[in-house]
């Protein structure tokens, strides 16, 4: 089966992790700071902190710039939720804003919900495609928030030539298996502040410095949230091949922007002119006439063999946001649930199974179609 993304793990990526194995270090050794310069060198950052996942990278980025109990954070209800359980951890709350029928965040709906009690936007970069930074930056600035990037999709997107991860306060990438690329598991956060930094690396390792000889002190409140060696070894050896795999992702989804041009069942996802996409998704809209068919579209995709997924329901939906929030409705946000569904594109795919792909889904969608509503 076509999976919608996954990872491409070559004799080179191989070869990192067992020199590593066969090593010194398989924790706490000098491969997760080669990571962190080469993530840097990549996206022009400053600082990169590697955390074991993206979600203790996310939980780091919001403990260590102040977030706390009481305070608002201004987000999009369209992404994992980890997005925003790591604030709503600390007993911050989530404000909740609409997207656009491209899954990201919209930006025009953003002022009117900042309240005394709003520390920071953080808005996600939907499938790969950058959101509209200028606009947020503009916003955060004028009413002195901080702009926290989820860029968990985002890694080999940009904007004008400038790489994601560079721009805000803190950005967080994730190197799960199925993103660009991977460490296995894995996420980093990258920011511009040393300081921030600085407290990153504490809050990742227990809050421990060490001093001289054996003695040590903890500082502040940490856990353990380090990436080890092997997976760093992988991080460098696969960073080294992003921007390949970018390329490979979007050479495809070009292929089926083509296919899908004439189409009027469904919208796709367009890219700007000055933006490139990691393409971590290729996201279908599909018309409101074939919502009540989304499920036997979705049934039938996989059994002819593509490994289709839905990304994502509204966090707010979920029934730990629906009793511990007030219960919220949002229709854009709603209807791209109703509406989403992803398809195979990856870096592992050829362009026969790109062609199989978009052969498979317009065939099966148009057989869905309801008779009095063809075109």
């Amino acid at each position: 089966m076509l999976s919608y993304s996954t990872q491409l793990i070559e004799e080179d990526d191989i070869s990192a992790v067992v020199e590593t194995l066969k090593g010194k270090f398989l924790a706490q050794g000098p491969k997760v700071a080669a990571f962190e310069e080469a993530l840097c060198a990549y996206t022009g950052a400053k600082y990169a902190v590697a955390f074991n996942s993206a979600t203790s990278a996310l939980s780091g980025a919001y403990h260590v710039c102040g977030i706390q109990e009481g305070d608002e954070v201004i987000t999009t209800p369209i992404s994992f939720v980890s997005t925003a359980n790591m604030f709503v951890d600390i007993g911050a709350k989530p404000i909740w804003c609409d997207v656009k029928l491209d899954g990201n965040i919209d930006e025009k709906r953003i002022e009117a919900l900042i309240t005394p009690k709003t520390k920071a936007i953080v808005p996600v970069h939907f499938g790969g495609k950058p959101i509209n930074l200028d606009k947020i930056h503009k916003i955060a600035k004028e009413h002195n928030l901080l702009v926290i990037e989820d860029a968990a999709h985002a890694l080999g997107s940009s904007i004008n030539d400038d790489k994601i991860g560079s721009l805000s306060d803190m950005s967080i990438f994730s190197f799960h298996a199925i993103k660009p690329i991977t460490t296995s598991e894995g996420g980093a956060v990258m920011t511009n502040n040393e300081e921030y930094a600085k407290k990153l690396r504490l809050f990742r390792s227990h809050g421990i410095i060490k001093k001289r000889v054996w003695n040590s002190d903890m500082v502040s409140m940490g856990y353990n949230y380090r990436l080890t060696e092997v997976a760093a070894a992988l991080g460098i050896s696969q960073l080294k091949k992003l921007d390949r795999f970018v390329a490979k992702r979007n050479k495809i989804a070009a292929y089926f922007d083509e296919r899908f041009q004439n189409e009027k069942l469904f919208l796709t996802q367009k890219i700007e002119p000055h933006q490139i996409s990691s393409r971590h998704l290729y996201p279908i809209i599909l018309n409101p006439e074939l919502h009540s068919f989304k499920k036997k579209i979705f049934t039938e995709l996989q059994e002819r063999g593509l490994g289709v997924q839905v990304h994502y329901k509204p966090i707010y939906q979920n029934s730990f946001y629906k009793e511990k929030f007030c219960e919220v409705s949002l229709p854009v946000a709603d209807e791209f649930y109703n509406s989403e569904i992803s398809i195979p594109c990856n870096q592992t795919m050829s362009m026969q199974d790109a062609a199989f792909v978009a052969d498979t889904f317009l065939d099966v969608i148009h057989k869905c179609l309801p008779r009095e509503s063809s075109v």
